[in-house]
């Protein structure tokens, strides 16, 4: 229709903003997925992807991470990340999809690892007398369980796949920045840096605010850094969900719950304080 040309235009002089906030789960991809989605829709040149997060799940951290490629190989968009407080972890998993890094000097950045854990409660079941009774279709179905500690079996089995996740991290950093992977596992064991000691690792191009990122997006992009303005794209929460304030006890409750579904048994990309 000939009235989306001018609206169009428009936004090929603007640079879209997106927040990632927060743990990295679920909801948090379908979020980040769709607002991606609007960037390449309304045919943004540039893109400035906010991070503020600890990490998340590792197959949420993959989603975004390609959709983000795919916003730049297919459709052009130059992205840069702007790191806030902290991006560790699956943080970082998804700010290496883009162009170019920026972070504060104090950024709390790293954390490149995986982690699996479970717990082991079986002293304190037997002193209150509780057993589990398991009936399974095979010797792994219950790995993890709370009530035993693993078998050597089980441990090599978890071990296993803990490493391929921790290769398949290692490879995404090092294409995102340009380093090779024996380069990128010397660091990349767990340990957490500043913006600054990241920026001497390769892990950031540029030391500075949000305001820097925004100038190297439009850059990059070709737009006026002195002119070129931010589009904030938000994720809006439907139906009661909206009249709740983010400083709700229900929000900061969904909050904590989210965090704790992140603590159970599946490979996490996420950085522990």
């Amino acid at each position: 229709m000939s009235w989306l040309r001018p609206w169009r235009y428009r936004k090929r002089r603007q640079i879209a903003r997106i927040e990632l906030r927060g743990a990295i789960t679920a909801s948090t991809r379908t979020a980040v997925l769709k607002l991606l989605k609007r960037v390449e829709m309304c045919e943004f040149p540039a893109l400035l992807l906010r991070i503020d997060s600890p990490g998340g799940t590792v197959g949420d951290s993959q989603e975004i991470h390609q959709a983000v490629l795919r916003l730049q190989e297919q459709h052009g968009c130059q992205v840069v990340a702007s790191y806030g407080n902290i991006s560790a972890s699956g943080g970082v998993y998804v700010g290496v999809a883009a162009k170019e890094v920026v972070a504060n000097p104090g950024t709390i950045t790293g954390s490149i690892g995986v982690i699996l854990r479970g717990s082991n409660i079986s002293e304190l079941l037997q002193r209150l007398g509780v057993r589990f009774e398991t009936v399974k279709s095979g010797p792994y179905k219950d790995i993890l369980s709370p009530d035993r500690s693993l078998s050597d079996a089980e441990r090599q089995l978890l071990q296993d796949l803990i490493d391929a996740s921790y290769h398949q991290f290692v490879e995404a950093v090092a294409q995102g920045r340009g380093l090779d992977p024996d380069t990128v596992r010397t660091f990349a064991d767990g340990r957490v840096f500043t913006g600054a000691q990241a920026k001497e690792l390769g892990l950031v191009d540029h030391l500075g605010d949000e305001d820097l990122a925004r100038r190297r997006a439009a850059t990059l992009s070709g737009l006026d850094p002195d002119k070129a303005c931010l589009v904030r794209l938000e994720d809006r929460p439907k139906g009661w969900r909206r009249l709740l304030p983010s400083s709700s006890l229900l929000a900061r409750l969904s909050r904590e719950l989210e965090l704790e579904l992140l603590h159970g048994s599946s490979p996490l990309w996420l950085h522990r304080p």
